[in-house]
């Protein structure tokens, strides 16, 4: 930390502390080979997110009930489903729609579960009494039975799965974020910026925010992994996304029916890729876990 001469501010040190922090983890990934293969795996991931329209090599709303059901071949790699659509190009197609729905879920929840975590750490008093309440009242619920409830009550859209995911997923940030809050409202580097004649509104978001930012991008990480898994068992039961639109839940659900017949391949590989997405961010989040761990630092 240092202090300008006016005593008007307190600013921590970036150049040592990023670079140490970058080569902190660079040190992790390149040790661990778990940990690098979901890197390489989510670099994967989100490859095909971008530029999924660009590299299938069918369209994946295009049906031929002539070539339903056909196994995987050398034109079908991953085959063709009960009206002839290409699995692999459904597939691709479905990763830039299920990582939207994560990415924007954890995003709204970490920008209003976050805030109200530290708000209600850092105040006390009836603002924490207020978010506790509103964070036990959601965990009295069964989640995903909740989450069926909002897409249930307001629409099986997009958008609502993505309201619906941020709001079970709420109480988890707050109390994370109230946690770390309540140990740091009283430490040295607060008390300094109170003194200096910074709000604390100011001092909640500019100081305590970046302090246990680490923490929340862990928590972040593995609540990407649960918003695609809720997001997929709400299109299976029929309140997810609609069909014909490829999603990774649907694909499931329309291929259960055909797995006793014998034309597993229409289940099987939609449900490598949600497995696939979900075990990326569970393992980034360990390395994570790492990377931001003081007693792991050399």
């Amino acid at each position: 930390m240092t202090v300008d001469a006016d005593y008007e501010s307190v600013v921590p040190t970036e150049r040592g502390g990023l670079s140490a922090t970058f080569a902190h983890a660079r040190y992790i990934v390149a040790g661990n080979g778990v940990t690098t293969f979901a890197f390489l795996l989510l670099a994967l991931i989100v490859f095909v997110a971008l530029f999924g329209p660009y590299i299938v090599p069918f369209d994946p709303l295009a049906s031929s009930t002539g070539n339903a059901l056909r196994p995987p071949s050398a034109r079908n790699w991953f085959g063709t489903d009960q009206l002839g659509r290409d699995v692999f190009s459904r597939v691709l197609m479905a990763t830039r729609l299920d990582l939207a729905i994560s990415v924007f879920s954890v995003a709204l929840v970490f920008a209003v579960g976050g805030i109200a975590g530290i708000a209600a750490g850092y105040f006390g008093g009836w603002t924490d009494s207020i978010i506790g309440r509103i964070a036990d009242t959601i965990m009295a619920f069964p989640l995903f039975v909740l989450a069926m409830g909002i897409v249930a009550a307001l629409g099986n859209t997009v958008t609502n799965i993505v309201l619906a995911t941020a709001i079970i997923n709420f109480p988890l940030y707050v109390r994370l974020a109230r946690a770390e809050a309540a140990v740091r409202r009283n430490a040295g580097f607060v008390q300094a910026a109170r003194l200096t004649g910074n709000s604390e509104w100011r001092i909640a978001l500019t100081y305590i925010l970046p302090n246990i930012m680490p923490l929340m991008v862990v928590q972040m990480s593995l609540t990407m992994g649960y918003a695609i898994l809720n997001a997929a068992g709400l299109s299976f039961i029929g309140l997810g996304v609609r069909p014909p639109t490829p999603e990774w839940g649907i694909m499931v659900a329309e291929g259960a029916s055909f797995i006793v017949s014998g034309e597993w391949w229409v289940a099987l590989f939609p449900g490598l890729a949600l497995m696939l997405g979900v075990f990326c961010f569970n393992l980034i989040g360990d390395g994570l876990r790492d990377i931001v761990d003081p007693q792991r630092r050399t």
